[in-house]
């Protein structure tokens, strides 16, 4: 499989299997891992196989899976100081693999990587999977606690129906990401407007934009991948960040505002389509069949204050939507915006586009898939 100019492209992942009805998974996993350029091994419990066989495994993978340490010292060729391996990632974690390596205990080829992995300083992630009760277990709580201390990054399960179940596949992957990464966002703090705001007509109706929100949730997991703490101000969810909830024009600025008071923010990406003017609000339903005059009111411009706000960020980059983005950027350039993303409408709500990023002193083209505007433009920022 080819790599697809993600942060995994190229790097060895060893995948511990444990032995938990969750390593089913695994199979997706591997293939997961594997479409976004990683090289992927596999190491089994014994427990493990009692799951799933290691030949679907090997399949998954391409790779033959190690049920053993051998003579040939598998865990340290691959672990150990020079290692070949760039993260170990044990998915999932049982009560009892977790608990053993929080104690220095060696008896499963997991635990035995995991032990040579945490001794050489590799990025290790844990992926827990168990009953509800196991994981609310004092000893587990503590040996988690134990382990992220270490510095090991511990991927919270799902809490459903009495379980502990394993995360989903796509978190698990952006978390490996953010291991192999190097984290150059590390400590900073990302805000970002992402999406359509819905402004009220009457009370069923509403005025919006066609955004679909994916460009802000692409600039977001880009930087959570390369390490920051990441804030998106939207109507949607994504995993992994914090998600503030807004509808209107008026609950982001709040929210925006807010947000930059309450602690320095190092970047502030305003990707949404902002609502520009709110419809004079209609008590009730306006009836149907009636002509209707919407009177349209002028909205402030969030990205202007918090440009001249005492708290303005260390560095800001807006989009600028329309046939003649490019021109229009420069003014925001002059009002003190450090990079400006410049798209034509027939982008909104599309899964691909072309942008222009521009600067005080440079000007680049990206072509492609969100995602990879999304890591063009922080290529350009760091």
């Amino acid at each position: 499989m080819s790599g697809t100019g993600s942060v995994l492209d190229g790097k060895e992942i060893i995948l511990g299997i444990t032995g938990s009805v969750a390593a089913v998974d695994d199979v997706r996993l591997a293939h997961a891992l594997r479409r976004r350029g990683a090289r992927v091994r596999a190491v089994m419990t014994d427990a493990a196989r009692g799951i799933v066989h290691p030949d679907a495994i090997t399949y998954a993978t391409g790779e033959e899976t190690i049920t053993r340490c051998s003579g040939m010292v598998e865990h340290v060729t691959c672990c150990g100081d020079g290692g070949s391996a760039d993260l170990l990632l044990i998915a999932p974690a049982t009560a009892n693999t977790l608990c053993k390596i929080a104690h220095g205990i060696d008896d499963t080829p997991v635990t035995t990587f995991a032990t040579t992995a945490l001794g050489s300083g590799m990025p290790v992630v844990i992926v827990p999977a168990m009953h509800e009760s196991m994981y609310r277990h004092p000893g587990v709580v503590t040996c988690l606690s134990i382990l992220e201390e270490w510095g090991v990054r511990v991927v919270e399960p799902r809490i459903e129906e009495g379980k502990a179940k394993i995360a989903d596949i796509r978190d698990i992957v952006i978390e490996a990401e953010r291991a192999v990464s190097g984290k150059p966002l590390e400590g900073k703090r990302v805000l970002i407007t992402s999406g359509a705001c819905r402004e009220e007509v009457d009370d069923v109706r509403i005025l919006t934009t066609r955004s679909s929100g994916r460009m802000g949730e692409e600039l977001a997991l880009q930087a959570y991948r390369l390490g920051a703490d990441v804030t998106v101000v939207h109507n949607g969810t994504i995993p992994c960040i914090r998600n503030v909830h807004i509808e209107s024009a008026g609950d982001m600025r709040e929210a925006v505002h807010r947000i930059c008071r309450e602690a320095p923010v190092d970047y502030y990406i305003s990707a949404a389509a902002i609502s520009d003017f709110v419809p004079r609000r209609h008590e009730g339903k306006i009836l149907s069949g009636e002509t209707v005059i919407l009177e349209l009111v002028p909205q402030p411009k969030i990205i202007r204050e918090v440009l001249e706000a005492e708290y303005r960020p260390k560095h800001v980059i807006a989009f600028k939507l329309g046939w003649d983005s490019e021109t229009a950027a420069g003014a925001l350039l002059d009002e003190g915006v450090d990079l400006v993303a410049a798209n034509t409408p027939d982008t909104l709500g599309a899964p691909s586009g072309r942008y222009v990023l521009l600067g005080r002193e440079e000007r680049r083209e990206i072509e492609g898939t969100k995602e990879t505007v999304a890591a063009g433009i922080w290529d350009a920022l760091l």
